[in-house]
């Protein structure tokens, strides 16, 4: 990790942070161990939904509403899957046989979870300043390239249609298949109790966005 750390310009205290973020449930299982990469997570997503809010109130004279569509688009899964990729970092994820002979370490949902991981090491390890300046370093640039866009937060879109409509919104899951690695799960969105899409994916999550997707398509609200 030497590589990466110089990348971004950080000298880490503790490394038992880094492992852990990289440590998905599939190796800590089959090896043992005692924490993978999910409770960083948790963490690391709350500091780059603080860090990006800041940094957006600060430089951009927006409304509300419009400041948490543009958050959103870049702390978003897509977003977060492409900085991982664009740093390398399915050299370092740590994954179980299984995981590793299905393409784990390059999945999205992985390796989106994983940047979030990384940044609540990095909180942890070194501080509120030291990852503000790191989280900074990799977004900003893609937020002043005009010709990114990762919007991929339909279901903030879907809810701001309801809630100006009136309408109800639940988000049911229909089906959870696959072995514990490899899940799919199918979502259906419901809007006054009628379907008006259905998403699958490796993650409730994005099963969740792709659902919401097809039901932003059906209403042609984007």
């Amino acid at each position: 990790m030497d590589k990466l750390f110089k990348r971004l310009k950080i000298m880490p205290n503790e490394m038992k942070y880094y492992h852990s973020a990289f440590s998905h449930s599939s190796y800590v299982y089959e090896n043992h161990l005692k924490a993978d990469y999910e409770r960083l997570e948790f963490l690391g997503d709350a500091v780059l939904d603080l860090v990006i809010s800041d940094y957006l109130y600060r430089n951009l004279n927006v409304k509300e509403g419009d400041m948490t569509k543009i958050r959103a688009s870049y702390v978003c899964e897509n977003a977060c899957y492409r900085y991982a990729s664009d740093l390398d970092f399915s050299k370092y994820i740590k994954v179980g046989h299984g995981e590793e002979s299905d393409g784990g370490r390059y999945k999205k949902v992985i390796l989106a979870d994983i940047f979030e991981a990384f940044m609540g090491a990095v909180y942890i390890d070194l501080g509120y300043d030291t990852v503000k300046n790191v989280i900074l370093d990799i977004i900003v640039p893609y937020i002043e390239d005009p010709s990114i866009n990762f919007f991929s937060d339909y279901k903030s879109a879907l809810q701001e249609y309801v809630q100006t409509e009136q309408k109800s919104l639940v988000y049911e899951l229909v089906k959870e298949e696959g072995p514990a690695h490899s899940k799919l799960f199918t979502m259906n969105v419901v809007i006054d109790g009628i379907v008006y899409g259905t998403g699958v994916a490796p993650s409730k999550k994005e099963a969740e966005q792709e659902a919401a997707k097809s039901a932003i398509d059906k209403l042609a609200l984007i």
